[in-house]
């Protein structure tokens, strides 16, 4: 019987790890995914949609589909799901690792502030400006709905569902952007503040580049920290490393 991997995907780097994993012999490759975008990319190997029930149901799976080697390529702020693959792996005895690109740096000329979580940007932002351009996904949404006097400008690839922010104007785009069209963007909205998730890579660096081109503040939720003794790599060519393969 061929080793199993199994993906729990949704980012670029699963993709990337799919394709890799796919192009070589003798392996079965499964991707699972979420199903919260209704258009997720192109995935070479085998697709599942949908949660497992927590841990349990998780670890449930590993058995019964006979995984050999279990790797986490969600998104850095999955946590829940996260938590819930240590959980499973420790259960089941099956290998594991996390695929986490690296986070993003400020240079000299950001303004960045950090923060710990959304409640925490959302305190902050009534001291920096009056337009905001959040980009913290859809489901953070509810944390600023409080703020009445802001007015928001969101970006999202699916239609958020309440609650909003009451003065919110929602851009249904799917990127990457170039610098040059964030640039454009903040300027045609007056932007005052940039508030987005310590996401890191390339794919949406690139309001990055355009709130120091402008001198806007930005406030960046960091990451939440990975499960107790858990760690992880940067790049598909150390998942392949930790698996032994490629």
């Amino acid at each position: 019987m061929s080793p199993h991997v199994l993906i729990l995907g949704g980012t670029t780097e699963a993709r990337e790890l799919a394709a890799a994993l796919t192009a070589l012999p003798g392996l079965r490759v499964t991707t699972s995914l979420a199903g919260r975008v209704s258009r997720p990319g192109t995935v070479t190997g085998e697709v599942r949609i949908g949660g497992f029930g927590g841990a349990e149901g998780l670890a449930r799976w590993l058995r019964e589909e006979r995984v050999d080697a279990l790797v986490d390529a969600t998104h850095p702020f999955a946590e829940e799901i996260t938590s819930n693959a240590a959980r499973a792996a420790a259960a089941t005895g099956v290998p594991s690792v996390v695929l986490r690109r690296p986070g993003w740096q400020p240079g000299p000329e950001d303004r960045w502030s950090p923060v710990p979580s959304l409640s925490a940007a959302a305190d902050l932002l009534p001291a920096l400006g009056r337009r905001i351009f959040l980009t913290t996904g859809r489901l953070g949404l509810p944390a600023f709905a409080h703020l009445t006097d802001l007015h928001f400008v969101v970006r999202s690839v699916e239609p958020p569902d309440p609650p909003l922010p009451p003065r919110t104007e929602v851009l249904l785009a799917r990127g990457p952007f170039t610098a040059d069209e964030e640039t454009a963007l903040l300027s045609a909205h007056c932007i005052d503040v940039l508030v987005t998730k310590d996401s890191g890579g390339t794919a949406t660096s690139a309001k990055l580049t355009a709130a120091r081109r402008l001198a806007l503040p930005v406030v960046v939720v960091q990451r939440p920290a990975l499960p107790e003794g858990v760690e992880a790599v940067p790049d598909v060519a150390g998942v392949l490393a930790r698996l032994g393969v490629g």
